[in-house]
């Protein structure tokens, strides 16, 4: 029994002190990454390694260098920067809180970590925006001011696309704001494959601005707003549910999205920047101004950017960085006017050459058909009235055989006379060939004069077809007099059925006008003003100038 006792007491004794030692190892393996870990920290971009960084922070100044709207490239006298200089957490909080701003900016050791990357890793590339800030921070507060917003949100486009137009991210959002193309089109942003309005800088600054007041009705917190611009309202809901209610971004940041978590931290940092980059010894990079003195003009016509360049004598680069919505350097301003931006040296020049500019190598910049196989499928062109050629079916006719004689194939009979097969009946009549008669102008209709209207109210049944064929025109005439993009009709509405012109009145003679204008006006006995008779001399030529003739006189008797 003894012995079991003492074997028991040494097995307890091997066990503690193994315990024992394998803590002890432990513990000082653990000291010994602890300056592994610290100098891993220092070299991170934020210290939650959870998060993602915003991509705007990744992109090469090389690449925004050929992006950006403001041209660099031939700016010699760049300002000279210091080194950068490391100030204390208490120092950056107690800057945060003292910037007279609407929204809470807090500080953090994950802002902090933004902040140093700023002011230390990408000292350039905030270089830069200070400079392109000069451009858009007015645009940005207009827009911002008019909608009530905090000016503050003037920094969003800085850590959403470093001020790049024409930024696509992985997930296709495009554009100063990043927008997405479906809360795009949401905000009345115009997208298609020759414009992208989510590059243009005014209209996407209203579209953002509208966005944000929108996040800003649901969540009534700046902070949760743009990580709802970041992420999407369901994200920002999720999390919200997921921690239990709160209503505050510190309070739901480990539920939110990998990327969120670093954005208002970014966001923060970025708003710091902007306003301490002194303190930072960090100065705006010299540009042209030539972009300080920008205009508009609205375009009705399709132009080409090389157009514009050759004629104009302008970089088409340069109209590239001034015009960034127009995706393929061409302004469809057939469909629609669209503002073209230009430096107010070159808008006069272009008003004056606009028509020499219009068509200048026209034909090599515009290639697009407007009509093709006129010959095989002349029933398909509207711009005329179309005259049918008929044949009636005899004893052993065929399709083909009638085709063959008509120079034409069975499928474009069949298409003519509405066939889904190729029987025929002895007697029946088809339509073998279709010519176009271009619609002939009346020669008074072309003169000069009053237009006069015939106008028709549409009844239950009637189509354009019908009418263009009850009033000797065709649809695309009743379409074009009605400005009509479809041939649906609204019973009850009045449509213009026929134009005229009326022969102007005959202009009235002068002479005989001036007669008549001087019987209005009997002689007046002036023998007591004689002496003032110069007096009514000026006053006449006072009533009489700029008359081509003299209609008043007056006599003196």
């Amino acid at each position: 029994m003894t012995m079991r006792k003492n074997y028991l007491l040494v097995f307890i004794f091997f066990i503690t002190s193994t315990t024992l030692l394998i803590s002890q190892n432990q513990i000082k393996q653990r000291n010994a990454d602890k300056p592994k870990q610290a100098a891993q920290d220092s070299t991170s971009v934020v210290l939650d390694s959870r998060i993602v960084a915003p991509e705007s922070l990744n992109e090469s100044i090389a690449s925004l260098l050929t992006n950006w709207q403001v041209d660099f490239s031939e700016v010699s006298n760049q300002c000279s920067q210091g080194e950068n200089v490391v100030y204390s957490d208490s120092v950056y909080m107690q800057r945060l809180y003292s910037l007279p701003t609407e929204m809470e900016l807090s500080f953090n050791p994950v802002v902090g970590s933004y902040i140093e990357m700023y002011t230390k890793r990408r000292r350039d590339l905030v270089s830069y925006m200070l400079s392109l800030g000069d451009y858009y921070y007015p645009m940005f507060e207009e827009a911002l001011d008019r909608h009530g917003l905090p000016l503050e949100l003037k920094y969003l486009p800085v850590i959403e696309s470093a001020l790049n137009p024409v930024a696509v991210s992985r997930m296709g959002a495009t554009g100063l704001w990043q927008f997405m193309l479906r809360t795009g089109k949401q905000y009345d942003l115009e997208v298609n494959s020759l414009v992208d309005e989510r590059r243009d800088p005014y209209k996407s600054t209203e579209a953002a601005a509208r966005f944000l007041k929108d996040l800003y009705n649901i969540y009534g917190d700046w902070n949760l707003v743009i990580a709802a611009y970041n992420c999407g309202p369901g994200n920002v809901n999720k999390a919200i549910a997921r921690s239990g209610g709160k209503r505050d971004y510190w309070g739901i940041y480990n539920n939110l999205p990998r990327e969120t978590r670093g954005y208002v931290p970014a966001f923060i940092a970025a708003t710091y920047i902007m306003n301490y980059n002194d303190e930072h010894q960090i100065c705006p990079k010299e540009s042209s101004n030539e972009f300080m003195f920008l205009d508009t003009i609205h375009v009705t016509d399709e132009i080409h950017f090389k157009q514009i360049s050759d004629v104009l004598e302008i970089p088409i680069e340069d109209i590239r960085r001034y015009n960034p919505q127009f995706k393929q350097d061409l302004i469809p301003g057939n469909h629609k006017p669209y503002a073209l931006v230009l430096p107010t040296k070159h808008m006069f020049a272009f008003i004056n050459e606009s028509e020499k500019i219009k068509n200048h190598n026209k034909a090599l910049y515009f290639t697009h058909r407007k009509q093709t196989l006129t010959d095989q499928y002349a029933g398909s062109v509207t711009d005329g009235n179309v005259v049918n050629t008929y044949y009636r079916v005899k004893k052993g006719d065929s399709l083909g055989s009638i085709a063959r004689r008509n120079s034409t194939s069975v499928a474009q009979l069949q298409r003519l006379n509405g066939m889904r097969s190729t029987r025929l009946s002895i007697g029946q009549r088809l339509i073998v060939k279709q010519t176009v008669k271009p619609v002939e102008i009346k020669e008074e209709l072309a003169s000069s004069g009053d237009l006069k209207n015939t106008y028709y109210r549409i009844r239950r049944g009637d189509t354009l077809g019908a009418l263009a064929g009850k009033y000797g025109v065709t649809v695309a005439q009743l379409q074009s007099m009605n400005n009509m993009k479809s041939t649906s009709l609204s019973v009850g509405k009045s449509i213009v059925v026929k134009q005229e012109r009326v022969a102007p009145k005959p202009q009235p003679n002068k002479e005989v006008e001036e007669a008549k204008t001087r019987k209005m006006y009997p002689k007046v006995d002036t023998s007591s003003m004689l002496s003032s008779e110069r007096i009514l001399d000026e006053y006449i030529e006072r009533v009489n100038e700029g008359k081509i003739n003299n209609l008043y006189e007056v006599t003196v008797l």
